[in-house]
């Protein structure tokens, strides 16, 4: 059960609404995560920028970054984001449980299991790799999105928001005997 629970739309300030209405008309949904940020619009609004540096990566396709933002919550043993990606992967026709990589989502793999496992570390040889096929802003916007990433999968993880009930189909757990 969640450290803190999920805003009450109904008794919610008016600006906790408002920042409500705002996600759900831009994004379609409201997650279990962004109910729980939302007592913070301030919160809600840095996290979301997710969304932003996202546009900003428009070069690098769906797939390849929907297989590093689940290398990153996998590594960072977040359920929540793990299966939020696993659902993309699932979703777009992929088995995150058997995936075929390509070079650049190789690439993107390893870099974000480095990240999580020791961010003083990074390879070299993942560094060059990544200095070889993209330009600057795009890497500054990578690390940025990864620290993103990496910080939504510690929120979830330290407050241990309650997991989305339309995940429960594309949890490991679902697709895996224990």
């Amino acid at each position: 059960m969640s450290h803190i629970p999920q805003i009450d739309y109904a008794t919610a300030s008016e600006e906790i609404r408002s920042a409500h209405d705002e996600e759900v008309r831009a994004r379609g949904r409201m997650t279990n995560m962004k109910r729980t940020l939302l007592h913070s619009p301030a919160a809600h609004r840095i996290y979301a920028e997710w969304f932003t540096l996202r546009a900003e990566l428009s070069a690098i396709a769906d797939r390849p970054i929907w297989i590093f933002s689940h290398a990153i919550s996998k590594a960072a043993k977040s359920k929540i984001a793990t299966t939020f990606f696993r659902r993309a992967l699932i979703n777009a026709g992929s088995n995150p449980d058997a995936l075929l990589l390509s070079e650049e989502e190789v690439l993107l793999d390893a870099f974000g299991r480095a990240i999580v496992a020791d961010s003083n570390a990074i390879p070299t040889e993942i560094w060059a790799k990544l200095k070889g096929r993209y330009a600057p802003k795009t890497l500054v916007d990578l690390v940025a999105f990864a620290g993103i990433m990496l910080a939504t999968a510690v929120f979830n993880n330290v407050v241990e928001v309650d997991f989305d009930p339309e995940l429960e189909a594309f949890a490991e757990s679902a697709s895996e005997d224990d």
